[in-house]
C-alpha cells in the first residue's frame, strides 16, 4: 500500500503494525478457514495473538454487528412496506445474516485486533 492510512489498512485487513501484511490467509470469498487470522504479519513480523483465544472477543464485535443488522433491517421494511409482517422481518434479517456472515466474522476480528490489540502502526 502506498497509502499508509488506518481505514485502509481496516478494510484491506491488513496489519495493524505495518499496514500492508495480510491478516487473513485466504480470500473473503472462500468459506474454507474464513476466519483463521495467521499467527503473524509477514511484512513486519507482528504477532496476531497476544495470547490464546486473544479473539473470542471479537464475538462481541460480532453481536454488535448482528444486532445491528437487525435494527437497519426492520428500518429499511418499515420506510419501503406499509405494516410488513412478522415473516417478512424473519426472512430478511436470515437471508441477510447469511449473506453478510463472511464480513462480519472479518471484521469483527479486524475491529477487535486494531482496537484492543496492542499492534499500533509504525511508519516504516
Amino acid at each position: 500500500m502506498s497509502d499508509k492510512s488506518t481505514i485502509k489498512a481496516i478494510l484491506g485487513a491488513k496489519c495493524p503494525q505495518c499496514h500492508e501484511g495480510d491478516l487473513f490467509s485466504v480470500p473473503v470469498n472462500s468459506f474454507r478457514k474464513l476466519s483463521d487470522v495467521n499467527k503473524s504479519c509477514s511484512e513486519c513480523g507482528a504477532n496476531f495473538h497476544a495470547e490464546p483465544d486473544f479473539f473470542y472477543g471479537a464475538m462481541y464485535v460480532n453481536y454488535g454487528f448482528s444486532v445491528a443488522l437487525v435494527i437497519i433491517t426492520m428500518i429499511v421494511l418499515n420506510v419501503f412496506m406499509d405494516r410488513p409482517e412478522l415473516w417478512m422481518y424473519l426472512t430478511t434479517v436470515a437471508i441477510s445474516n447469511l449473506v453478510l456472515l463472511p464480513l462480519m466474522l472479518r471484521y469483527s476480528k479486524v475491529l477487535y485486533l486494531y482496537n484492543v490489540g496492542k499492534l499500533k502502526y509504525r511508519g516504516y
